[in-house]
């Protein structure tokens, strides 16, 4: 299944919040675990954690018809990853942060300012990574022009 740009299906609509329960789910069943072990339940923790693994297999299921790997590539991969990231910064928390003032929330406040602020921090790193691999692509291009130089020469003589 191939999606198409800016064209969401229903169908599209459905992958994606499939992954996000498949996701909400894994950190869900991972955090349980954390406390049925804290609580002092070793068999109970190994459940939840090997449901939050199926979980996760469920999530990629998703997410690979919604990000075909035959469609990706590692400029886009990060251009992903940098538009989520300044969503989560730009306009998803400070909606949340703005919601949970409204009502006295000071907890979520801080918890939503932090998240938004690290969220920068993400998308800034993705946006380093997308300059490195942009430059280090140019000097390969420049190099195996050379090289092909080179080898066409060569096999003219």
């Amino acid at each position: 299944m191939k999606c198409q740009k800016n064209i969401k299906t229903k169908t599209q609509e459905n992958l994606q919040s499939a992954f996000a329960g498949e996701s909400m789910a894994n950190r869900k069943y991972l955090y349980f675990a954390r406390i049925a072990r804290r609580l002092g339940s070793q068999e109970v923790a190994q459940l939840f954690e090997e449901t939050a693994h199926q979980e996760t297999g469920h999530a990629f299921a998703h997410l690979e018809l919604i990000y075909p790997e035959a469609q990706m590539t590692i400029e886009k991969l990060l251009q992903l990853a940098i538009e989520g990231e300044l969503y989560e910064t730009n306009q998803m928390y400070p909606k949340f942060e703005q919601i949970a003032r409204e009502e006295g929330n000071e907890a979520a406040v801080a918890e939503f300012q932090e998240q938004a602020h690290e969220s920068r921090e993400h998308a800034n790193v993705f946006e380093q990574a997308a300059k490195r691999f942009q430059a280090l692509a140019r000097v390969e291009a420049y190099h195996a022009k050379r090289y092909q130089k080179a080898l066409d020469q060569w096999q003219a003589s």
